[in-house]
């Protein structure tokens, strides 16, 4: 593919995410929690600088930075004080003509042991507690990722990659969901500049939902005045996220590179910095600090939103928040050790939680 053909590739994917319909927000959004702790450190902002086996989530186009050696990526994380756990996990594979990549990444997001109390209430009203039943609620993701080199020379490097992911979600033994979506994306290097681009959810990402209830349990829903669902679809909107990155040398042993990345959304109107029906841009910037590429340190905030302000009695003045983050990592040969300490919601709420991620390469003997 030359470079012309693959720009118009680009464009392509860039129009065809104005699309109309009708769309949920949130869709699917244990996928936008991110993966690995230094992407997780830097706020998120990862499509330009991302080289490693956690690409096939951030841009598939980035690994390509995968060479020789298969890369194994892990991360463990706990929300809601152990409520909610999330793990992920991605092998990356170079093939041996050197410029191709291929991953499979495993994303999981659960919360277990939630009471059922559907047959609570006695039918002679009483409470009975020892009817109480616990239930799980799991989100599952599967990305089939291809990365391939089209430029790589001493002063530019262009490759692109694409990703094919399979959702299933399933709460109990009452709804279960399968979905399938697309994703694209291009990483350019000129110098110490490096840009991403990435279109995510390309065509459209649905979930097909069905429902399945034993008689017991519909007359409850019946009596209760409640829908007895069937089945359903939900749709996710395609997104773009754009991003550039610049690594400044500072002497032979330090390196500092910043990256910034805007996230454009397509579904309706949402609380960002530029927010509006037809789009809406959240940015979020990175910083990391790196010594003798084996120590590190990271930044970053995201997340950007209008709120009310805690001390205004009349609910009047909003204030910008923002999501916060910080991490460190060190390298000790072809092991990789990242550390994460960020916020699921504004640097004011004290929903923090610690997240580790471990990279392998697994080199032969």
């Amino acid at each position: 593919m030359k470079l012309k053909e693959l720009l118009a590739f680009v464009i392509a994917l860039i129009v065809c995410v104005n699309v109309s319909g009708q769309f949920r927000k949130y869709s699917n959004e244990f996928l936008n929690i991110g993966a690995g702790a230094r992407g997780l450190a830097m706020g998120g902002s990862q499509v330009a600088s991302v080289d490693d086996g956690t690409a096939g989530y951030w841009n598939p186009a980035g690994l390509v930075g995968v060479k020789e050696h298969p890369s194994l990526n892990l991360m463990h994380a706990e929300y809601f004080a152990g409520i909610g756990k999330y793990e992920y996990g991605s092998l990356a594979i170079p093939l041996n003509d050197g410029k191709r990549v291929v991953a499979l990444s495993v994303l999981r997001f659960a919360v277990d042991d939630i009471p059922n109390t559907l047959f609570l209430v006695e039918p002679d009203g009483s409470i009975n507690y020892n009817n109480i039943r616990t239930f799980s609620s799991a989100d599952y993701a599967f990305l089939l990722s291809f990365a391939q080199k089209i430029k790589d020379d001493e002063h530019q490097k262009l490759s692109f990659g694409g990703n094919v992911k399979i959702i299933y979600r399933k709460v109990g033994s009452f709804a279960t969901a399968w979905g399938f979506g697309i994703d694209a994306g291009v990483k350019y290097e000129v110098n110490n500049w490096k840009f991403g681009l990435v279109a995510r959810d390309v065509t459209t990402t649905f979930n097909a939902w069905s429902f399945s209830f034993n008689e017991r349990e519909k007359e409850v829903l019946y009596l209760t005045k409640n829908d007895i669902p069937v089945k359903s679809t939900e749709l996710t909107a395609p997104r773009v996220i754009a991003g550039a990155a610049h690594v400044f040398p500072l002497s032979k042993n330090f390196s500092l590179t910043a990256e910034a990345n805007l996230d454009f959304s397509f579904d309706g109107q949402r609380n960002t910095v530029i927010s509006s029906k037809a789009i809406n841009i959240d940015p979020r910037l990175g910083l990391e600090a790196s010594y003798q590429n084996s120590i590190f340190f990271r930044a970053g905030i995201s997340n950007f939103q209008k709120a009310l302000a805690d001390g205004d009695t009349l609910n009047q003045k909003k204030v910008w928040i923002y999501q916060p983050s910080i991490g460190a990592g060190f390298k000790i040969k072809n092991v990789m050790i990242d550390y994460a300490f960020t916020n699921l919601a504004n640097q004011s709420n004290p929903l923090y939680t610690h997240i580790f991620s471990l990279r392998v390469d697994l080199r032969k003997k």
